[in-house]
């Protein structure tokens, strides 16, 4: 809690009352969609909802060293080119701004660099500039010098940013806000924060895998539901245009617990491997460690395999991973997690051309899941033959197209039998 004090001056008496806004009919308000400002990177154009509208102001979190500052930085470069970008850095010097984009390949005149916290200097910059984007990095590192807490605080960070909203939206300029998160991984500052801006995007990922997934949490101006998957590489983040091919490209053949599951990413089915390790406890209390997955999930799917499949794990330590640095919390990988522990449990591999979809139910039962269709093309486009699908899902036993076998199971240990070959 940070104590501010605010003295208001009274505002000056004007001679005459300014003309109000009257309210308008909804059917006469004009329909015809914005003009859009089309960023050159694919897959952040994607998470976008279709490029950048402008006035609108866009905020990005994620783990320090994730890539934020890299990302925004290789997209301003691009952007450069239709009209001047301004890169405000309150944390770095232009000459540390300049290390980066020597490494990253950028070399853009248009490309305008400032080091300033004080916002009302940095507005006052940009009169002369007229830039056709802004970039704050970061939010919590400007400041405004009418409030006396420090840079950082509720009060800062909510005025600054709304004073960059009431100098955006009149220009029609938009702006990237960089913010700090929390160690929960919410980003830091007064909740308001996330309500003002138009839309707020997180890069996730592990720090020491070269996979970043940038998701969409709030979007005013598209969808949610999109993803965008970059590597991280010596140049900066590069897209990943196939990510199924991506987390699939050092998989083994004839290993033990090792299942490849379709999980959607918005409306991109995206193929993961998932593997799993089911080994005697060297203690009376076993270990159940999920990298990727749910922990609590997972805790689930073991019950379930005990109670209603029959495997003997309560003495089995168990941890199961999604290669590649992924997270998934979709329930349709349930299945292929269920199939991995098996196959570890009973030492016996896995055809590596199944894959395994569906959610498992506490009774063992397998749910249908949304999306089937596109998983199934997604499969076949990359080579798998066999796929295990939910019996109540609607697809009849048989192949697709002359080349994937459709496989339907109504219980998780009917699905575990066609897996295993038992």
């Amino acid at each position: 809690m940070v104590e501010t004090i605010e003295d208001r001056q009274p505002a000056a008496v004007k001679a005459r009352r300014p003309i109000r806004t009257k309210p308008v009919p909804l059917s006469g308000v004009n329909s015809s969609e914005q003009h859009r400002v089309q960023v050159p990177i694919q897959e952040l154009n994607r998470v976008l909802g279709g490029g950048l509208v402008p006035g609108s102001l866009v905020l990005i979190g994620g783990d320090p060293g994730i890539g934020k500052s890299t990302l925004i930085l290789q997209a301003a470069a691009k952007l450069a080119a239709g009209g001047p970008v301004v890169y405000v850095s309150a944390e770095e010097s232009a000459q540390q701004i300049k290390l980066r984009a020597d490494r990253l390949g950028v070399h853009e005149d248009a490309l305008l660099v400032l080091s300033e916290t004080n916002l009302d200097q940095i507005l006052d910059s940009l009169e002369e500039t007229d830039p056709g984007l802004l970039i704050i990095d970061s939010i919590q590192t400007v400041y405004l010098d009418e409030i006396t807490s420090a840079a950082g605080s509720v009060s800062q960070v909510r005025e600054c940013t709304a004073r960059l909203m009431q100098w955006a939206k009149p220009r029609n300029v938009p702006v990237f806000v960089i913010g700090h998160v929390t160690k929960e991984g919410a980003i830091a500052g007064p909740r308001v924060l996330e309500h003002m801006v138009d839309a707020v995007l997180y890069l996730e990922g592990e720090r020491y895998h070269q996979y970043r997934i940038l998701r969409a949490v709030k979007n005013r101006f598209g969808s949610t539901d999109e993803v965008g998957v970059f590597e991280m590489a010596d140049t900066g983040l590069r897209e990943v245009r196939n990510p199924s091919e991506a987390f699939l490209e050092e998989r083994g053949a004839g290993v033990t617990g090792s299942v490849v599951a379709v999980t959607m990413e918005g409306t991109r089915p995206i193929l993961v491997e998932i593997q799993a390790l089911a080994t005697a406890s060297a203690f009376g209390l076993p270990r159940r460690s999920a990298n990727g997955l749910d922990n609590s999930r997972l805790q689930l799917l073991v019950a379930v395999l005990q109670k209603r499949v029959g495997l003997k794990l309560a003495q089995q330590d168990i941890y199961a991973n999604v290669v590649g640095g992924l997270r998934v919390l979709e329930p349709a990988v349930d299945l292929g997690t269920a199939i991995a522990i098996a196959s570890s449990y009973r030492d016996e591999p896995v055809d590596p051309k199944l894959v395994a979809v569906g959610e498992i139910g506490l009774s063992g039962e397998l749910r249908s899941v949304n999306q089937l269709d596109r998983r199934i093309m997604e499969a076949h486009r990359l080579g798998f033959r066999r796929i295990i699908v939910p019996k109540h899902a609607g697809k009849p036993a048989g192949r697709v197209n002359g080349e994937v076998e459709i496989i339907p199971a109504g219980s998780a240990a009917e699905a575990i039998g066609h897996a295993l070959g038992l």
